[in-house]
């Protein structure tokens, strides 16, 4: 049963909140102030925190620095009756998970909670065989040819580089690679990179000792110790900055890391496998990566199709999806109609497998049981299937990325106005998480 700490200063909020995720099946122990939620923080394991930002005796910012300082790795979710921008993107990069307005729908969070527990669990130690674990391998040529490369380099001990546009599943790829190695029985540990900051990628990466700098309360064991024996997979590995890249290139040359604050050398044994939506070659090539890491960590690529260039495995992979969604929301939705398969089919899925799981986690909620239909779905796959498209029209004009940035501003800013400035759904008609669009409204002074 996960543990979920609940930092809240209104207590019928705290109390109604504290109802509802325990009949969700929760642990939940509740604080009124951030004294108190730092006492219970230290004395129970707590996998989660639901954090109000504003409190008597302190606020979110600074309450969330602490927890990080503390425990790193725990998903924290800020709550608030502010919807501030700036506050919003501070909070994600000191390492908030979501910044969610109140009033809060409690389904909404629900599922962001469930997001966040997998997200946290996918960074710990995980050593099950591969076929018991949750994939769709898909059955067009481009999942084939993919296939195939990952079936020849998975018995190795090669260092693997993935690379594919976002939402593409290249942690999939990297689990499926550990599960048919002959590191199987050893840990996997995930760690996202991009969602690391410069304090916290050395001491995550390597650990560190007591006093090693401010907040280093105790020693750390690093992720690379934590995976020994086994597989370590950095997701956006590109986000790294030039003197952690330093680090990183002596771990995988010599095996060897050094905590923060020791003297001590650790010998690991462990495969690396990273992952990147960028052009690492390219980025080399412009001194915004290190060209000698690039060379190592592209001892075997793997490049991971889009979903639109795999059409033929939509419709299994929503399929696939939905049975996970019946599981997690239990629901029984038992299949699509006729009109939701054509739509799925011409829609180009410019946020690839994460956009389509999301849709369809959102029309399995809407729909409970029984065939999802078309009204279940988002209003813009909708309207986006039944506007005359040219035949020349290509996906990129839809992709916010492809957008020329004088008219990224006004892009935003109308689909902010159209969704009454909903940002999580703002994000998802953009193709872009929360995170981006924080820090594109805050560029662009958007308020």
């Amino acid at each position: 049963m996960e543990h979920i700490l609940l930092i809240e200063d209104d207590r019928t909020f705290s109390r109604i909140t504290s109802v509802f995720l325990t009949k969700q099946g929760f642990q939940v122990s509740a604080a009124h102030t951030g004294t108190e939620s730092l006492s219970i923080l230290q004395k129970h394991g707590i996998q989660l925190v639901l954090l109000d930002y504003r409190l008597p005796d302190t606020n979110g910012m600074d309450l969330l620095k602490r927890i990080k300082s503390l425990e790193p790795a725990l998903p924290v979710i800020i709550m608030t009756s502010f919807s501030d921008v700036r506050t919003a993107i501070r909070c994600i990069k000191a390492g908030a998970v979501e910044y969610i307005t109140k009033p809060v729908n409690p389904d909404e969070l629900l599922m962001l909670i469930k997001q966040s527990l997998s997200t946290s669990a996918s960074a710990s130690v995980a050593a099950t065989p591969f076929h018991n674990t949750a994939f769709f391998k898909g059955v067009s040529k481009p999942s084939n040819q993919m296939t195939e490369l990952v079936q020849v380099v998975a018995p190795t001990n090669m260092t693997v580089l993935i690379e594919g546009e976002s939402g593409t599943g290249k942690e999939n790829i990297a689990r499926t690679i550990h599960a048919l190695s002959t590191r199987s029985k050893g840990p996997f540990i995930a760690l996202d990179c991009g969602a690391l900051t410069y304090e916290l990628a050395s001491s995550e990466l390597f650990g560190h000792v007591k006093g090693a700098f401010t907040g280093a309360l105790a020693n750390k064991t690093g992720q690379f110790e934590l995976a020994h024996g086994g597989t370590i997979f950095l997701d956006e590995v590109g986000n790294l900055s030039y003197e952690v890249q330093v680090k990183l290139l002596r771990a995988i040359q010599e095996r060897i890391i050094q905590p923060i604050g020791s003297s001590r050398d650790v010998s690991i044994d462990v495969r690396i496998i990273a992952a990147t939506n960028e052009n690492l070659k390219s980025n080399s090539r412009t001194g915004n990566f290190r060209e000698d890491l690039f060379h190592r960590l592209n001892e075997f690529k793997i490049e991971v199709p889009s979903l639109r260039q795999r059409a033929e495995d939509i419709i299994g992979f929503a399929d696939f999806f939905r049975e996970q969604a019946n599981r997690e929301l239990g629901k029984s939705a038992s299949g699509f109609s006729e009109e939701v398969r054509v739509i799925f089919k011409d829609y180009p899925w410019p946020g690839n497998l994460r956009e389509l799981r999301n849709i369809v986690r959102r029309t399995v909620l809407l729909t409970g049981n029984g065939i999802v239909e078309a009204h279940a779905l988002p209003v813009e796959l909708k309207e986006f299937v039944e506007e005359p498209h040219s035949s020349e029209t290509t996906f990129d004009t839809y992709d916010l990325k492809a957008i020329q940035e004088k008219n990224e501003r006004e892009k935003i800013l109308s689909v902010l106005q159209e969704v009454r400035y909903n940002k999580s759904k703002a994000a998802r008609i953009l193709n872009i998480d929360r995170k981006t669009l924080y820090q594109k409204m805050e560029k662009y002074n958007i308020h």
